[in-house]
């Protein structure tokens, strides 16, 4: 696409595929009890992959924002060093890898609920993680994948595989002791992906005038309508 900006590499973005934040709320939500959330905070929103599939779920709009322009949401807007955008019930994102505990820790003071956060499974070694976060702010859930979740550098590719597993960490405030362990059962790629998925979030990457989300998101003067 020739007017697409390609992100300083150092973003670390990777879309999430449209089915794995389905599965936040078709399973791992309900494994702590909750039916339904209010109002939430994307904060490393991209292109919106995972901010327009929690506007599905969410009973309030979804604030989305990222500190690169990728055309969607609220941006340039720094989430570790900027004020707060808005008050959020929850912070749902899937941050970029090398600071996302950094990410972890300013979502648990801003979020007025809980904090869901997609991560490489692999984010639950290393002692500095451990003595940053998780000893003394450990997830209410640990909700790894059974199935692998492909994600593509720059773009969502529906047809993409990996060897790499990825978990959903969720934080509750109203929620202490040791976390949880859930299983996130397979065949959510097949079940929780939606017939228009591939149109509404694949062509984004390529073209935007073939993306019926990308243009309503845009307001009749183009200004994005999502906070």
């Amino acid at each position: 696409m020739a007017q697409r900006r390609e992100p300083p590499a150092a973003l670390d973005y990777f879309p999430t595929p449209p089915w794995a934040t389905r599965a936040l709320f078709r399973h791992v939500l309900p494994a702590l009890g909750i039916e339904a959330i209010g109002r939430v905070w994307e904060p490393a929103c991209g292109e919106g992959h995972m901010a327009a599939i929690i506007a599905e779920f969410a009973r309030s709009p979804v604030v989305a924002s990222d500190v690169y322009s990728y055309g969607y949401g609220t941006a340039p807007r720094d989430f570790l060093h900027d004020d707060p955008l808005t008050v959020a019930d929850w912070i749902i994102t899937n941050p970029p890898f090398s600071i996302a505990c950094e990410f972890a820790l300013r979502a648990l003071e801003l979020a007025t609920e809980g904090v869901a956060m997609l991560v490489r499974t692999q984010w639950v070694e290393s002692v500095g993680r451990y003595e940053t976060l998780f000893r003394d702010r450990p997830p209410a859930l640990y909700a790894p994948f059974v199935e692998r979740v492909p994600m593509v550098k720059g773009r969502w590719d529906p047809d993409a595989s990996t060897a790499t597993s990825y978990a959903w960490f969720v934080w509750r405030h109203a929620q202490s002791g040791a976390p949880r362990i859930f299983w996130i059962p397979p065949s959510c790629r097949e079940r929780l992906t939606h017939s228009d998925d591939r149109q509404r979030f694949a062509a984004w990457s390529l073209s935007p005038a073939a993306a019926p989300l990308f243009a309503s998101t845009l307001t009749n003067d183009g200004a994005p309508c999502i906070i």
